[in-house]
């Protein structure tokens, strides 16, 4: 990229999230990761170690202003149910003086814990909720 500038680095204040098509406008930031499962394969005639891909694991984190008991209504009674309901999450990230707009869809969110109380005395409320996942789609890149 020859002709890269600082304008063109994409602004997390452009970042938009949807949880089961819903809007999610107390959102904070959002990260989806893929951690790359790999096994050790040693070489003959070497010392060296290489290595074979075996699979990932998706792993991500949707973290909120608590405005709301989006969390607990989505999450609470199929819990209690024993119920692990599943949900897409769609980031958007589309600064407007960057190259392009980035949207990702997460397809099979399954989140790992239900923050049912937080809250601390002089502090602004926040939620973490941390998911694993097994399947995305792209639907725009930069």
């Amino acid at each position: 990229m020859a002709n890269f500038n600082g304008e063109k680095v994409i602004s997390g204040t452009f970042g938009e999230v949807w949880l089961d098509g819903e809007y999610v406008a107390e959102a904070m930031s959002m990260e989806a990761k893929l951690e790359i499962e790999k096994e050790d394969v040693p070489l003959t005639g070497k010392f060296a170690t290489d290595s074979k891909f075996m699979g990932y694991k998706g792993s991500g984190t949707l973290k909120m202003h608590k405005a709301n008991s989006r969390m607990i209504k989505k999450l609470g009674d199929m819990i209690k149910k024993g119920i692990n309901p599943r949900f897409q999450i769609m980031s958007s990230l589309a600064d407007p003086a960057a190259a392009g707009a980035e949207r990702i869809l997460i397809k099979d969110a399954s989140f790992n814990d239900l923050t049912l109380i937080n809250w601390e005395l002089k502090k602004k409320g926040e939620i973490e909720a941390p998911f694993t996942f097994t399947d995305w789609d792209t639907q725009d890149l930069i």
